[in-house]
Order: structure tokens, then C-alpha cells, then sequence
């Protein structure tokens, strides 16, 4: 029996601690229809009876309302409804176009596409399928009359199934409804309810198709970057049990969303290496989200990246060539001039964004950031080039607060043998060794990808602390000479340093068709070989870094959730993330004193 008694209904919360009962935040998106915002009981209901918390997103298209609602949300349901208007796909409506809801459409498409850059779990129901479609460069047909042969708008209560689909192996949808007899190569069938007239018959290149209805229509896509995104046609929300099975796994998928979300608050998360500046000569915006870069200032905010080493990339002129012979935009430079430069052009772009970016030179000075709400940006020099043959430039560039130094890039230089060189020294040159050891004493530390092994090996005999490679992979899954063996993860380890994964197609698989999972695999490798304080991240974005779910800074995101998935600890991940570089750089900079 209800009890009309508002203190004892208030009394049964208080005897409880609901707080620690977390429930991921489920933004639904609200039809609207007349003068009202609405929304149909078994969307709320489903998801509460999944275990997640829903809000009703009314159709509004303020983009920073948009923004500001995202910020709060785990997960994102994208409900059914009417049709698109065709204008936003390019089309003139045909004779059979239902009814259009033009409240809906700019707001929901925005709201798409901005949680998409978030990494936020989004699942489409009907129209939400047809919306992420719309969304994507996919297509949507605005009648399905001509090729159906079912029925597929019931004239039966909804939630009466009417026909089947079959669901391809090897997807998040098969994962969902497999049945405990299934072998992961079978198909699986399961009966649907169908209530459109509408559907997508292109998904585009972001979504492949994982079930469709016995006349071919599609019933069903999810994401093909590796990333918690699915839609169906049908109506799950009215198939009880069934259908629960749909809203379970966006709770699942958002409770992941949300702890990675509360992860990156609490740790400082660290890229350490990207050719960002090689495209200054083009007028990028940093401060905007520039098409034309992986990492700017959004794409960092999307992904919750709060740091990042920016490298001045030296391309090597070949023996007896000018500087100014490998790339136009170097004409005018020296290789110093051309690093400092870069430095002073980011300088700049600090200076204009002093509220949002800060220029780091210790570890300290990122957690401050962290702590001030700023994003870091810290300098290093890609290719020793830079140095002119001249020593007292490692102190000017330690000065200017240059982190460290990658000692050479595809071909030899006056320092050392490059991977891709012609073994001009036989490792590191006797200007080399000066140049190791100036670096250990003004505090820059010394970065060995792209050396040969020879040069890595002796670098490792000179440098008096810990060296890095700030992007290397592992040469056991990829063999190619930029990619380091096991046997000089080991010695790197023993020596107290670290070796960052990077995200280049070509040094995670030799056939270039690289995903985030290869990067992952790698990144396992290398801690197999070294042990978990001795591994890291550095994407080289911008450098022709960026693979399929890891393709720029705005899905970062998307690799902590993947590393748990793989059930990486937080303190694992704080290490991955950065922590372990910190620690070496702590100690490259203690030197100084010494």
C-alpha cells in the first residue's frame, strides 16, 4: 500500500546510502510533438530497470547547452520518432516522406556528432539509428516500399514481435544476444518488432552493418572504429526482457564511460610526442578545432588529454646537402634558427590562449596546470640537427626549456646512426658522446627512437641517467629497424627507462592496417618484456601518427576504456599515462644539481 506520508517515504532514503549507489547518467533524446517535449514510458523505464539514471534532453540546438549537457552525461540514447527532413542529406522529399519533425533534427545530429568526439556510448533506437547515419555521411532512404517484402510497420500492439533478424558473428550486437550454444562463427536470429517505413541503406564508412531483416533491409550497425556506438531499427524498448538485453549494455558501456571520465580527473594524462608545429607554416588555429591537425585545443578537451610534448621536427638533409634542401618552408632557417621558430611560434599560441594553455617545463608544472584547469604543452627537439655542431646550444635550448632531444631522425647525423641510416659512425659519434653527456648535465633528457641499435646501445652506455624513446614500438610484432627488440626493452628497463608506444599504421603492422587494438597489443608486449613502470604513450599525431579508434586527441578517451576492458588498474593506467615518464624525467632533471 502507498504511503501519503512524506516523511516516512523520505525516511526509507535516508535509511539507505543511494550515493554509493552510482547509476550512469542516460541522456535521452525527447520527441516533440506540437507544443509539448515528450517521450514514451519504456525508454525512461528500460533504462531504470538496466540500472542507469535517465534525463529527457529536450530538442534544443544551443550549442553550448549541448556542450554543457554532454559534460554531465555517461551515455547517450538516441530515441525514435518522425522523419528527417531530406535537405540534410542532399535530397528533395519524395511522395511517400511521412511526417518531418524539423524541432529535432539540428539538435540531434549536433548532439550526435558532439558526443562522438567525446567518446560517449550512444545508442540509436529507429530514427536514433537513422540519426547516426545522417550524422556520419551515411544514407537513409525515405521509403522502403519498393524493396521490402515483409511488413514493416505493425499493425499489432509493439510489443508483439513480427519477423526476425540475423545478426552477424564477431559484433557487439552478436556478444549481446549469443546464445550459450552459439560458436562465435555462427549467426544469430532473434525476433523483432517493426514499426518504420525508413531505413538506413548505407551506414557509411564509420558503421558496418550487424544484422538485417530476412528481405535484406538493415536492421541494425554499430561502430567500426572500436568504439561503444550501436543502432537498431526496431524497438527494443517495448520487448521487456528482450529488448532490456539492448539497454543493459548501454548502462554497461556508460558505467565504463564514466569511470574513465572520473579517471582522467583524478590522473594527469600525458602525450609525449606529436609534430603538431610542422603544420605552423599553414596558419593552423590551435585554439579551434582545426581539420587540419590531430591535436589542438578541442580535440585535447574532447579527449581529456591534459598534456602534450610538442616536437620541432628536423627533417635530415642527406650528407653534403643544405638544410634548406629538404623541405620549402626551411629556406629561409638554419636547422637552429628553424627550431627556435617553432618554439617562438608556440610561445605565441600560448600567450593568446593564457587562460586554457600553459607552457611546462618540469613535472611540477603540469599538476599545477592540472590543478588551474589549464592544458600543458612542454618542448622538444625531434633530430639533434638543431644543435649546429655546437655544443653550448643543448644549455641555450635547456634555457628555453626544451624537455629532450630525439638525437637523430631518418638518417645519419653528426651525433649518431639513424634506423634508416648508412652506419656512418658505427652508433653514436664522438660529437655524439659530448653532446649525451652535455644533455645529462643541463637536465634534457635523451630520446633514442629512430637511432639505430648500435646508437641505442651505446647511448645507454654514455647517458649517465635513464634515456627514453618517446615513440618506439615493439620490433617481436613488427619487424622493422625503427621499432625496438626485446632485447633493448630489457636493457632500456634495467637502465630506469621508458619506451612510449606510438600509433604509426607502418611500426604496428607491417601491412599499415592498424587499429588501437594493435596499439594495445603492443603497449602488452612491451610490459611483458620491461614490466608496468616502464611503458607510455606517444602518438606521434601529426607525424603521421593515428590509427583507426585512436586516430587524434580527441580519442584519447577511447584508449583508457580499452585498457579497461583489458582490466589495467588505475595505477597501471596512471603509470601508462604518463607517470612513468614523470618519474624519469624527475630524475634526468635532479641531475642539474648534482
Amino acid at each position: 500500500m502507498k504511503k501519503f506520508d512524506l516523511n516516512s517515504n523520505l525516511q526509507a532514503v535516508y535509511e539507505k546510502f543511494p550515493e554509493a549507489d552510482y547509476r550512469p547518467l542516460i541522456g535521452i533524446t525527447g520527441n516533440h510533438a506540437g507544443e509539448d517535449a515528450a517521450l514514451r514510458d519504456p525508454y525512461y523505464e528500460q533504462v531504470v530497470r538496466a540500472g542507469g539514471t535517465p534525463v529527457i534532453i529536450p530538442p534544443v540546438a544551443d550549442e553550448s547547452v549541448i556542450v554543457n549537457t554532454l559534460d554531465h552525461v555517461d551515455g547517450l540514447l538516441l530515441s525514435g520518432g518522425a522523419d528527417y527532413n531530406p535537405l540534410w542529406g542532399g535530397e528533395e522529399p519524395i511522395p511517400k516522406l511521412g511526417g518531418i519533425n524539423s524541432k529535432r533534427d539540428l539538435p540531434e545530429l549536433l548532439i550526435t556528432r558532439l558526443a562522438y568526439n567525446r567518446q560517449i556510448p550512444i545508442f540509436g533506437i529507429c530514427r536514433g539509428m537513422q540519426t547516426l547515419a545522417m550524422a556520419f555521411g551515411g544514407h537513409v532512404a525515405q521509403d522502403i516500399s519498393a524493396t521490402a517484402t515483409i511488413k514493416h510497420s505493425q499493425d499489432c500492439h509493439r510489443s508483439e514481435p513480427t519477423h526476425t533478424v540475423v545478426i552477424e558473428p564477431d559484433s557487439q550486437l552478436a556478444e549481446i544476444y549469443k546464445s550459450e550454444k552459439a560458436s562465435d562463427s555462427e549467426k544469430t536470429t532473434i525476433l523483432v518488432n517493426t514499426l518504420h517505413h525508413q531505413a538506413v541503406d548505407d551506414p557509411g564508412t564509420q558503421f558496418h552493418v550487424t544484422a538485417k531483416a530476412p528481405d535484406g533491409t538493415i536492421e541494425a550497425m554499430e561502430s567500426s572504429e572500436h568504439k561503444a556506438i550501436l543502432g537498431v531499427q526496431w524497438h527494443p524498448e517495448w520487448l521487456g526482457k528482450e529488448g532490456l538485453k539492448l539497454f543493459q549494455w548501454l548502462v554497461y558501456q556508460a558505467h565504463n564511460y564514466h569511470t574513465a571520465k572520473q579517471l582522467h580527473q583524478r590522473i594527469l594524462t600525458l602525450d609525449t610526442h606529436c609534430d603538431t608545429p610542422m603544420f605552423f607554416p599553414q596558419g593552423i588555429r590551435f585554439e579551434q578545432r582545426d581539420p587540419r591537425i590531430l591535436m589542438d585545443l578541442h580535440k585535447m578537451t574532447d579527449g581529456r588529454l591534459d598534456s602534450v610534448i610538442m616536437a620541432a621536427y628536423l627533417p635530415q638533409p642527406k650528407m653534403g646537402e643544405a638544410f634548406s634542401s629538404v623541405a620549402p618552408h626551411t629556406a629561409r632557417f638554419t636547422p637552429n634558427s628553424y627550431a627556435n621558430n617553432i618554439f617562438d611560434q608556440i610561445e605565441d599560441i600560448v600567450e593568446h590562449q593564457k587562460l586554457h594553455l600553459s607552457l611546462a617545463r618540469t613535472p611540477a608544472d603540469l599538476y599545477e596546470d592540472k590543478r588551474k584547469g589549464r592544458k600543458s604543452i612542454m618542448l622538444a627537439i625531434e633530430n639533434g640537427l638543431a644543435l649546429e655542431h655546437e655544443l653550448a646550444n643543448v644549455e641555450r635550448f635547456a634555457q628555453r626549456g626544451v624537455v629532450y632531444i630525439t638525437l637523430c631522425h631518418n638518417g645519419d647525423n653528426d651525433i649518431c646512426d639513424s634506423a634508416r641510416g648508412c652506419n656512418t659512425h658505427n652508433g653514436v659519434s664522438t660529437f655524439g658522446e659530448q653532446v649525451i653527456r652535455e644533455m645529462n648535465r643541463h637536465g634534457i633528457m635523451v630520446d633514442l627512437s629512430h637511432a639505430a641499435e648500435k646508437s641505442f646501445y651505446d647511448a645507454l652506455d654514455i647517458s649517465a641517467t635513464p634515456i627514453v624513446c618517446s615513440h618506439s614500438n615493439c620490433r617481436a610484432l613488427c619487424d622493422h629497424p625503427r621499432n625496438l627488440t626485446d632485447d633493448q626493452l630489457r636493457q632500456l628497463a634495467a637502465k630506469g627507462g621508458v619506451a612510449h608506444t606510438t600509433l604509426y599504421a607502418g611500426f604496428l603492422r607491417k601491412d599499415g592496417q592498424a587499429s588501437i587494438l594493435d596499439a594495445i597489443d603492443h603497449l602488452e608486449h612491451a610490459i611483458s618484456i620491461m614490466g608496468i613502470d616502464h611503458v607510455g604513450i606517444g602518438t606521434d599525431f601529426d607525424g603521421d601518427g593515428g590509427v583507426t579508434g585512436f586516430a587524434d586527441a580527441s580519442e584519447a578517451l577511447n584508449f583508457t576504456l580499452h585498457l579497461l576492458r583489458r582490466k589495467f588498474s588505475e595505477k597501471d593506467i596512471r603509470k601508462i599515462w604518463g607517470g612513468n615518464w614523470l618519474r624519469v624525467m624527475a630524475e634526468v632533471q635532479r641531475a642539474i644539481s648534482n
